[in-house]
C-alpha cells in the first residue's frame, strides 16, 4: 500500500483490520492479527504455557522437558478457516509441532460460536479452557481430546466474560441476558453439563479484573470494590461427588481511578515449603490467606494495595505489563522464585526482588532496574516461563505465500534468561548456598553456559567501574570477599568455568586481565587443569592470557607442550593457530639479528610463504635450521616428527589435513624424505595400502588425492605418481610418465596383471596400452 490508505476500521471483535488503499476503492484488505493471553481484563495467565490466539486457533508457547520451547499450532474445531502462514522458527531454543485437530462438529454449534474470546491455561498447562461468543470448550492437551457441551441448550446459556483456573476447576464468568446480572460458574475440568455444576455465585455487577491464587478469588467491580471469595474444597473433585464451597468476602472501599489488572501477592514463603492438598484447620487456611495485590492501573501507574487496611502504595509508572513470580509455581525447578515481579514498559524489563528486612516490599529495598536485562525492542514480552528461566516474547517477522502478492507475517518467538540476573542479586545479598543450588536447577539448560559468562561479565565490567571511581579515593582496607571473588567462587562449582573465565577475558581489555585472574586464579594454574583434562581448545584460549600476565617464554613453552596435543589428537586447524602463534611470539620475543634473518630466512618461507623458498639445497638441512633458536627449533621438529609419523603410516587424509591447517612446506619435505619416511618400498604393496587408506569412493578422499598427486608431480616422485594416479584413472598422468621411461611402464604392466586384486584396473592399462603404442607408431613414422 504504496499508496497510502483512504479508510480503516477494525472488525468487531479486533481480529482483522480492514484498509482500503488510496486511489484503489475497488479491493479492500484484511490484515488478520492475533491476541495474547495476558495477565489483564478478566482473563488470566499461566507461567507454564504462553497463548496467542486467533478467532479460530491458538498458538501455544511451552517449556518440554527437553528444556527446549515448543510452539504448538492448534486448529479449534470451528469451520470457519482463516489464513495464517506456516511458521518457521529462527531462534536456537524452539522448535515447531503443528498439531490439526480431526474433530469436527455440527455446523450450527460452530457457527453460533464462532469467534474465540476467552483462553485460559490451567496450573500445570495441561488444559485449555476457550469460549466464543456462546458456550465454553476445554482441550486436554495430553491426550489432544476436546470435551463439550452434550446439551447444545446449556451451552448457548453461556456468554462468557472472563475465564480462570482454579486448580482443576475451571471459573466461567458468565453474563445472564435474560436479568441483565453476572455470575461465577464452576465447572470441573472432567465434565461440561448443568449436571456437574459444582457452585453458582452471583456477582454484584460487572467484573472489571478478576484473578486467582491457590483456592482465593479476586473479583473487582466498578469503581474500585474488591472482594476476596475464599473457596474451600469439602470434598473430593470427582464424577461421584459433588463438592461444597464456603465463600468469604472481604470489601475495600476507594476513589482510586480504574485498575487495568491486579494480582495477589503472596506471602513469602520458604523455598522447601510444599503445599499440601489436605488442609486441618481453617487457621492455616487463613495463615496463607493473600494481604497484598500487585495493580496496574489504566494509566501505567503500578502500585502494592494492601488488603487489609486499603493502603495503596505506588511503585513505578509507564508500565503496560506485569508478572507476578513469587509464590506462583510449585515446581522444585522454578528458577525465578527469588523475584517478587516483573513489569514492563517503555523502560524496558524491571525485575522487582523481595528486600529481607521485616517488610519485604518496602520500596527503597528493591533493586528495580537491571541495565543488562535489556529485551529486544523488537520482541513483544509474553509472560515467563519458569522451569526455563526465561522471558518469552514474540516478534514479527515478513515472509511470502504463492497464494498472494502481499506479503504476510509469521510470529516469531524469541527468549532471553534472566537467570544471571538472579545469580547476581543472591550474590550481592551473599546468600551464596541459594545461588548454587539455583544454578545447579539450571545445569542443564541449554543457555547456562551462556548465562554464566553473562554472570562473570557484568560483575567483572562494574569491577572495574568502581576501581576506575575509587582510584583518587583513599579507602578502608576491606578484606571481606568482593562480588567478583563471589562469583568465581559459584562458576567453579561447575565444569563450565574455564571456558567462562577465558571468554569473559577475551572480552575485556588485556589492562584489567590481572584483576580478573586475581579472582579466578592464576591463568598457568587454569590452562594446566584445561590441559589434563584435554580440553585443548579451551587452554589454547589461555596461551594469550599467559603471555600477558607470566611472559612470553611461559606461554612458548604451554604453546608447544599443547602443539605436541593436539597433533597426537589430529586438531589440525588448532595447531595450525598454534604455529602462527609460536612463530609470531618467536619474533617478538627473540633479540632482532639482521645476519642471522639474512642467513636462515627458510624457516618463515617454511610454514609461511612456501612459494618463495622452496628451491633450497638439500644440504641446507645443517647449515640454516643449526642457527634457528631452540624455540623455533622445537616448533620445526615437531611439525616434521608429526609428518613422518602419518608418512610412515600412509595417513594420507590425515596428512592432507595437517599440511592444510600448519601450512607445512611438504614439497620441501618430499625433497628431504625421498628415502626416507616417504619412501614406498613395493608398488604392489603400496598401492593396495594406500587404496585402501584413502577410501576412494568418497569426494573428499579424491580431493586428498588429487592434492597429494599435485605435490609428488612437483618433486618428480615417481613411485607416488603411480600409485596416486592410478588410484585416480588418472591416464593422461601416467601416459605422460610411461612413454619416457618403457621400462616402469613394462613392470607397472606386469603388476597390474599379475595381482588379482587389481583387475579393477585391467581397463586403464588396456587404454594406455593403446595410447602407447599409438605414440610409438607416430614417434616411428
Amino acid at each position: 500500500m504504496m499508496g497510502g490508505t483512504s479508510m480503516m476500521h477494525w472488525d468487531e471483535h479486533g481480529y482483522r483490520l480492514y484498509a482500503i488503499e488510496e486511489g484503489s476503492s475497488e479491493r479492500i484488505i484484511a490484515f488478520s492479527f492475533g491476541k495474547c493471553c495476558l495477565n489483564r481484563g478478566v482473563s488470566g495467565t499461566t507461567y507454564v504455557r504462553q497463548v496467542i490466539y486467533g478467532e479460530d486457533r491458538l498458538l501455544i508457547v511451552q517449556s518440554e522437558d527437553t528444556d527446549e520451547l515448543k510452539i504448538l499450532h492448534l486448529n479449534l474445531p470451528v469451520m470457519y478457516q482463516a489464513h495464517l502462514a506456516t511458521l518457521f522458527l529462527v531462534s536456537l531454543f524452539f522448535k515447531m509441532l503443528l498439531l490439526i485437530d480431526s474433530g469436527m462438529y455440527q455446523v450450527s454449534y460452530i457457527l453460533q460460536n464462532w469467534p474465540v474470546l476467552h483462553v485460559a491455561a490451567s496450573r500445570d498447562g495441561m488444559y485449555l479452557a476457550v469460549a466464543g461468543l456462546n458456550g465454553l470448550i476445554l482441550y486436554d492437551i495430553r491426550l489432544k481430546r476436546w470435551r463439550v457441551f452434550g446439551d447444545v441448550s446449556q451451552e448457548q446459556q453461556i456468554q462468557c466474560r472472563g475465564l480462570l483456573w482454579l486448580g482443576k476447576i475451571v471459573v466461567v464468568c458468565n453474563y445472564v441476558d435474560s436479568s441483565d446480572t453476572y455470575e461465577l460458574l464452576f465447572y470441573p475440568r472432567y465434565h461440561l453439563d448443568q449436571s456437574s455444576l459444582l457452585c453458582r455465585k452471583p456477582l454484584l455487577s460487572k467484573p472489571m479484573v478478576m484473578d486467582v491464587y491457590q483456592d482465593y478469588l479476586l473479583v473487582t467491580y466498578h469503581p474500585f470494590d474488591v472482594h476476596i471469595y475464599h473457596v474451600k474444597l469439602t470434598g473430593e473433585l470427582s464424577p461421584s461427588s459433588t463438592p461444597s464451597f464456603a465463600v468469604r468476602e472481604l470489601s475495600i472501599m476507594t476513589a482510586k481511578s480504574h485498575p487495568a489488572a491486579m494480582r495477589f501477592i503472596p506471602d513469602q514463603l520458604p523455598r522447601d515449603y510444599t503445599l499440601k492438598s489436605d488442609i486441618s484447620s481453617s487457621s492455616d487456611l487463613l495463615a496463607r490467606e493473600p494481604s497484598r495485590c500487585l495493580m496496574l492501573r489504566m494509566n501505567g501507574d503500578l502500585s502494592l494495595l494492601d488488603l487489609d487496611d486499603g493502603r495503596e502504595r505506588e511503585l513505578t509508572d509507564s508500565v503496560e505489563l506485569f508478572w507476578v513470580t513469587c509464590g506462583q509455581s510449585e515446581e522444585k525447578n522454578n528458577l525465578i522464585e527469588e523475584v517478587s515481579w516483573l513489569d514492563y514498559g517503555h523502560r524496558g524489563m524491571q525485575v522487582w526482588y523481595p528486600s529481607p528486612g521485616a517488610d519485604p516490599f518496602k520500596q527503597e529495598d528493591f533493586l528495580q532496574l537491571d541495565p543488562e536485562l535489556e529485551f529486544d525492542r523488537e520482541v513483544y514480552p509474553l509472560g515467563l516461563l519458569p522451569n526455563a528461566g526465561v522471558v518469552v516474547g514474540v516478534s514479527q517477522r515478513m515472509s511470502f505465500s504463492a497464494s498472494t502478492e502481499f506479503p504476510c507475517f509469521e510470529p516469531s518467538p524469541q527468549a532471553q534468561t534472566i537467570l544471571h540476573c538472579l545469580l547476581r542479586h543472591l550474590l550481592q545479598r551473599d546468600k551464596r548456598e541459594e545461588a548454587l543450588r539455583l544454578a545447579q536447577l539450571s545445569a542443564e539448560k541449554p543457555h547456562f553456559s551462556h548465562c554464566l559468562e553473562w554472570l562473570l561479565f557484568t560483575v567483572f565490567d562494574a569491577e572495574i567501574s568502581r576501581q576506575n571511581s575509587s582510584k583518587l579515593q583513599a579507602g578502608v582496607a576491606n578484606h571481606a570477599p568482593s562480588l567478583l571473588e563471589k562469583t568465581c567462587d559459584l562458576i567453579r562449582n561447575f565444569p563450565e568455568y574455564y571456558d567462562v573465565v577465558v571468554s569473559v577475558a577475551r572480552k575485556t581489555d588485556g589492562r584489567h586481565w590481572a584483576d580478573l585472574f586475581s579472582a579466578a586464579g592464576r591463568s598457568t594454574e587454569l590452562f594446566e587443569e584445561c590441559f589434563q583434562r584435554r580440553w585443548y581448545r579451551t587452554a589454547a584460549c589461555y596461551i594469550l592470557v599467559i603471555a600477558k600476565l607470566e611472559g612470553p617464554a611461559v606461554s612458548q613453552y604451554c604453546a608447544l607442550r599443547l602443539l605436541q596435543a593436539t597433533l597426537d589428537e589430529s586438531l589440525y586447524e588448532l595447531a595450525g593457530e598454534l604455529v602462527r602463534f609460536l612463530l609470531r611470539s618467536g619474533r617478538e620475543y627473540e633479540p632482532t639479528n639482521a645476519d642471522s634473518d639474512r642467513d636462515s630466512p627458510r624457516f618463515l618461507g617454511y610454514f609461511l610463504f612456501p612459494s618463495s623458498f622452496r628451491k633450497q639445497p638439500q644440504d641446507a638441512k645443517s647449515s640454516s635450521f643449526k642457527e634457528q633458536s631452540p624455540h623455533v627449533s622445537s616448533v620445526k621438529n615437531i611439525l616434521e616428527s608429526h609428518a613422518s609419523y602419518l608418512m610412515s603410516g600412509k595417513e594420507l587424509q590425515k596428512l592432507v589435513a595437517f599440511v592444510k591447517g600448519t601450512q607445512f612446506d611438504l614439497v620441501e619435505y618430499l625433497q628431504r624424505e625421498r628415502y626416507g619416511s616417504a619412501r614406498l618400498e613395493n608398488f604392489a604393496s603400496g598401492l593396495e595400502l594406500i587404496g585402501q587408506k584413502l577410501h576412494m569412493g568418497t569426494l573428499q578422499s579424491r580431493l586428498d588425492a588429487e592434492f597429494l598427486l599435485a605435490h609428488m608431480c612437483s618433486v618428480k616422485f615417481k613411485e607416488w605418481i603411480v600409485v596416486l594416479a592410478t588410484l585416480l584413472r588418472r591416464s593422461e598422468v601416467l601416459f605422460d610418465l610411461f612413454r619416457h621411461d618403457l621400462r616402469l611402464w613394462k613392470a607397472y604392466s606386469i603388476t597390474i596383471q599379475a595381482h588379482a586384486p587389481f583387475a579393477e584396473y585391467h581397463d586403464l592399462l588396456e587404454e594406455l596400452e593403446g595410447k602407447l603404442s599409438s605414440s610409438a607408431n607416430a614417434e616411428g613414422t
